[in-house]
């Protein structure tokens, strides 16, 4: 994916201040949502830290993240790969865990159809 030719604004509800690196991911998923016109699944969470290589890294407490999304109603949680080898199993209880290692991986889970 190439975005260095377009303009891209982003906008975070309430003007708050990111400092959480776990939201990196879901930051990258909405700009390629928006860049190939494709909705991202409503089911759908996505967690981690995107690297300027565009590496997908691990954050902290995921087990615990993975569970709280499973306990709001979330179907699948895409996640970095490094941190799915990590999981003990208490968290994911039904939900469909996705590990990703690139923003290319991310993008292919997310829009293959």
């Amino acid at each position: 994916v190439t975005l260095f030719d377009h303009d891209i604004f982003l906008n975070i509800a309430g003007g708050i201040r990111i400092v959480e690196p776990a939201l990196d991911l879901g930051v990258v998923a909405a700009l390629l949502s928006s860049f190939f016109e494709k909705p991202i699944d409503p089911a759908t969470v996505v967690c981690g830290e995107v690297g300027l290589a565009g590496e997908v890294r691990a954050v902290g407490q995921m087990e615990m993240r993975l569970r709280e999304a499973g306990r709001l109603g979330f179907g699948t949680f895409l996640m970095p790969e490094s941190a799915s080898r990590q999981l003990t199993g208490k968290g994911a209880q039904g939900m469909q865990v996705v590990p990703v290692r690139t923003v290319a991986d991310l993008a292919e889970q997310l829009f293959r159809s």
